[in-house]
């Protein structure tokens, strides 16, 4: 999608958003729904904080990944080697069942001449995760966002995630954890950047 299009997709949606009134009556209806009554005393603050927590839980879709990548920085005294995030821990939100997924991601990319500051690449991460996902897609977002801003020479992108969708709900497999990866240019070309990244996560 270019950059007018999605640009053009996100005014439509900003348009046809419902009022934080209609989003409140849309959580008493699910209290109804789950056979409890919103007007007790432990639920009618209720959906006025569900509704907080969605701008919380939500952030991402305000904010362009991209524009946070790009402020640069060339004083690196050549510097060309790989740069490296490990450990961002993410929440996110299944797009399927609204539940959470919870995990790290692993970034690394391979400067051409600019780096950009390492807190850029965790807030990367954390735009994204406040979005609904699925962990294979955030994945992706995530590696091409770095790839088109920066254009280095290679990016790479590990998650490894607990899915509550599939722990506390249908299958219940608690302590199973999935795994997704994209690489790109060096990382995806040659072994041995790829295996350099993979054994320093």
């Amino acid at each position: 999608m270019s950059d007018n299009a999605a640009r053009k997709q996100a005014d439509q949606i900003a348009a046809n958003r419902p009022s934080r009134e209609e989003a409140e009556e849309a959580v008493r209806v699910l209290l109804r729904w789950t056979g409890d009554d919103p007007d007790r005393e432990g639920l009618l603050d209720t959906p006025s904080r569900v509704v907080r927590s969605y701008d919380e839980f939500y952030a991402g879709y305000a904010i362009d990944p991209e524009e946070e990548l790009r402020r640069t920085f060339e004083e690196t005294e050549g510097y060309d080697e790989m740069v490296m995030l490990r450990g961002i821990s993410f929440e996110s939100h299944c797009e399927h069942h609204m539940v959470p997924i919870i995990g790290t991601a692993h970034v690394a990319y391979l400067p051409r001449s600019r780096v950009v500051g390492i807190s850029k690449l965790a807030r990367v991460v954390d735009i994204y995760a406040k979005r609904l996902q699925t962990q294979e897609t955030m994945t992706v977002q995530i590696a091409d966002a770095i790839e088109k801003t920066l254009q280095p020479r290679g990016v790479a992108v590990v998650i490894d995630a607990e899915h509550q969708c599939m722990t506390t709900r249908g299958i219940h497999k608690p302590g199973v954890s999935t795994v997704t990866s994209r690489m790109t240019g060096a990382f995806r070309d040659n072994p041995e950047t790829r295996r350099e990244f993979l054994a320093m996560i």
